[in-house]
């Protein structure tokens, strides 16, 4: 890719700006699930602990700062809008990135894993990986499932494309050659989910989902992306109980 390309690169956000916003937002986020946690009864619980209905609360608490996050740098360090800043333009091609998504999740996947699961067989058994989605799964029943879906198949990649594609990963292109973005803010994104053995597959599809909106210039591409295969892995769980 063209390092002068101009779908990315304009962008007004330096490295340090992104990389506090996102700190902040976390640090932020803290707080707010603590007391979220009071409130709502659930004090000293492990995440694991967690009922759907509070998981969904923890999101929102996750999220909110986030979101927060991007419109403050919009406004304070942005353009004309929000919307060019972030490059939420929709094209009818877009809409690519459904399948695009749904097949990242049933063969690059499993193509990623492959080799790792016939050297380290226990460590990247399949199992293994979908650990954390199936706990997630096997809790919900009913409308908790339903949330739960929405959160994680459309909530999910909203926010999380907003803030390492469109903003990470700008910041990033600003300062370095393209490819070099790509690597570390993909790397970046797989390493904040903190679940070592899901690294390999989610860095992979965050290669992607940073080569779909560097190359579109657009960030609706890399959410429906996003989207059907956060949504594909859900409905697969679901099959499968």
């Amino acid at each position: 890719m063209d390092r002068a390309r101009p779908a990315t690169n304009a962008t007004r956000f330096s490295v340090a700006i992104a990389a506090g916003a996102w700190f902040l937002a976390s640090l932020g986020a803290l707080p707010i699930q603590a007391i979220a946690q009071g409130l709502l009864g659930h004090s000293g619980e492990k995440s694991e602990q967690w009922p759907t209905s509070f998981t969904i609360v923890s999101l929102f608490c996750l999220w909110m700062p986030m979101l927060a996050a991007v419109i403050v740098v919009s406004r304070r360090w942005g353009g004309t809008n929000f919307v060019d800043d972030f490059k939420l333009r929709f094209r009818i091609g877009d809409l690519w990135g459904l399948p695009i998504g749904v097949a990242c999740q049933l063969a690059l996947v499993p193509a990623v894993y492959w080799p790792l699961q016939q050297i380290w067989s226990g460590t990247f058994s399949g199992d293994k990986v979908e650990q954390r989605a199936q706990d997630l799964w096997d809790k919900a029943d009913g409308a908790w499932a339903v949330g739960l879906f929405l959160m994680v198949a459309i909530g999910a990649p909203l926010i999380e494309e907003l803030m390492y594609r469109g903003l990470i990963l700008q910041a990033l292109q600003s300062r370095l050659q393209n490819y070099l973005a790509l690597v570390i803010s993909a790397a970046f994104f797989a390493a904040i989910h903190l679940q070592p053995v899901e690294f390999p597959g989610l860095f992979a599809f965050a290669l992607l989902l940073g080569y779909g909106f560097a190359r579109s210039g657009r960030l609706s591409l890399s959410i429906l992306m996003h989207i059907g295969f956060n949504a594909t892995a859900l409905i697969g769980l679901a099959l499968a109980t």
